[in-house]
């Protein structure tokens, strides 16, 4: 029978419940436990796909295709764990199906109710999540106090009476505050954010503290004796340089030794030598580069947390000092690509609209033209083919349908028509509703024998995830290989998935999007194969100038 942690917040969001979560799930791992792991978003959009990134930063896609939370990505990149379509439940997901069972006669004529109604389906939809896993951790999104929260943690004291005590761990993980200007830590918030949760019903069992520094012994007792929470079971949670130290912190603090108590369960001794060996790899690197990441949202780091990750996993895996530079496309069209000339290489992400797409098309050239090493993904590959269609095909006015509809050269374009992965068709068209219409999740993708991606996976053919809706223009691509793109990879159904550049050192620009599988234990070859690559251009192994 499956047990459950249940990881709530207070005093403020966005103090790191995803990461703790998955961190305390790495720590059980480790014991030799399975784990699942959902989020519960208190938002009333059925799925974050068509939320702004300012709004709720990435969207992370499931291998089922789901477009899901951004802390499932930190879930997946922490556990063993494949996340899916019933790893994360929105307030909307969760009325639309009460309101669809209503309208079916499902409740018998009954009034339909928070309580039990919304409620029991929550309640389904963890048990159904969590699957036949040792330990599910549930993290539920927001702050204590919210009301849109109030039916999810309300369904999670149910399961707490329902299970028993040997079944059901409460971690509270909340803002302890230091004052600077009077040179005191306060504790106040944290007793307040408890008496809040204990006032619906729910007696936190351990209590994660967030802070600048390590919290002292005074102010741990005296958070222990105003919430009824056990001193040893006041973890501090300090700032750290390096999220993949946290494991062994909350380790050392024994977060695992006091879950497992509580649950009854005889363990083998945590082994967390991995984190430890991917620590040491980062604090030990034999080589430094500095990688571009040009795009949009970039001063919102979040917006593209998994595409960041990945690539400091390359330097993890090729023992690298990654630094990052953020340029807003935008900036490039203003000001051109000074910016640029000190980077060893350039990453363009994915995205949608057309603010700053020129400034990515001029990136792909200055990469292109000076033999700097290139990774596009998605609609970096797309606007690699805008590049090649105007500059070495001679297509004038080459662009996408999606930002120029009455283009005279369509490279890029709305399918409307393509095959799943499951051999399903698919159809989709300018009128489609936004959400959950793209092509999605983990597909085949037949890579091309002898070239640098199949080189760099070691085979032809892979899975990756997927989330877009315009695809390379077929039409255009003899046109393009006359002009020295290769087409490397290619979809069961015959879509563009990889683009190449043979005369190019490094320059492969993908489809799919390879950050969603990439971890810190296993790292991703395509940007461990990116980031020697960097390496090679810092130390002057590339040409510097294209060849006629």
């Amino acid at each position: 029978m499956t047990s459950y942690v249940f990881i709530t917040g207070g005093v403020v969001s966005s103090l790191g419940k995803g990461i703790n979560s998955a961190c305390l799930g790495a720590i059980l791992e480790s014991r030799g436990l399975s784990i699942s792991m959902i989020k519960l978003d208190p938002y009333i959009n059925v799925d974050p796909g068509t939320m702004s990134p300012f709004q709720h930063g990435e969207v992370f896609v499931t291998e089922d295709g789901t477009e899901t939370d951004l802390d499932l990505g930190h879930y997946e990149r922490f556990v063993s764990t494949t996340c899916g379509r019933d790893s994360n439940f929105t307030t909307g997901r969760i009325y639309e199906t009460v309101i669809a069972k209503e309208r079916r006669g499902d409740y018998l004529g009954a009034t339909v109710q928070v309580i039990p109604h919304i409620t029991d389906e929550i309640k389904d939809s963890v048990r159904r999540g969590a699957g036949d896993a040792d330990i599910c951790l549930v993290e539920i999104g927001g702050t204590v106090g919210d009301i849109e929260s109030l039916p999810f943690l309300e369904a999670i004291r149910q399961m707490g009476v329902e299970m028993g005590h040997d079944k059901v761990v409460y971690v509270h993980l909340t803002l302890v505050p230091y004052i600077a200007t009077s040179a005191e830590i306060k504790t106040k918030p944290t007793q307040h954010s408890v008496k809040e949760l204990r006032s619906i019903g729910i007696q936190p069992d351990i209590l994660v503290c967030r802070s600048e520094q390590m919290l002292p012994d005074e102010q741990r007792r005296k958070i222990a004796l105003f919430t009824n929470v056990p001193e040893k079971a006041v973890i501090s949670a300090y700032d750290v340089d390096d999220l993949y130290k946290i494991p062994d912190i909350m380790h050392a603090q024994g977060l695992g030794d006091i879950v497992a108590d509580q649950l009854r369960l005889d363990l083998p001794p945590a082994d967390l030598s991995e984190w430890r060996a991917i620590v040491e790899a980062r604090q030990n690197p034999e080589a430094e580069v500095n990688i571009a990441l040009v795009g949009k949202y970039v001063d919102l780091r979040d917006s593209s947390i998994s595409l960041s990750e990945a690539l400091l996993h390359g330097g993890i895996h090729t023992r690298t000092r990654v630094n990052i530079h953020y340029f807003e496309s935008q900036d490039i069209e203003r000001e051109g690509i000074d910016c640029l000339r000190d980077m060893d290489g350039i990453v363009v992400p994915g995205g949608f609209g057309d603010r700053g797409i020129e400034g990515k098309v001029a990136t792909v050239r200055y990469a292109r033209e000076n033999n700097v090493p290139y990774l596009g993904i998605c609609l970096g590959m797309q606007v690699a083919v805008i590049e090649a269609a105007r500059d070495l095909a001679g297509l004038d006015g080459a662009h996408s349908t999606e930002f120029k509809p009455g283009t005279e050269h369509p490279v890029v374009a709305l399918i409307t028509e393509w095959e799943t992965s499951a051999g399903e068709r698919e159809e989709r068209s300018e009128d489609s509703d936004l959400g959950g219409t793209m092509r999605l999740g983990a597909q085949a993708v037949e890579l091309q024998a002898g070239s640098l991606v199949a080189e760099i996976y070691g085979k032809t053919t892979i899975f990756e995830r997927h989330r877009h809706r315009y695809e390379v223009n077929n039409n255009y691509r003899a046109a393009l290989e006359e002009a020295g793109i290769r087409f490397s990879g290619l979809s069961v159904d015959d879509l563009v998935e990889v683009v190449e550049i043979p005369d190019h050192p490094w320059f492969v620009a993908s489809q799919f999007h390879p950050e969603f599988t990439s971890n810190p234990r296993a790292g991703h070859p395509l940007f461990s194969s990116f980031v020697r690559a960097t390496v090679q251009a810092s130390r002057g192994e590339l040409p510097k100038v294209a060849e006629a």
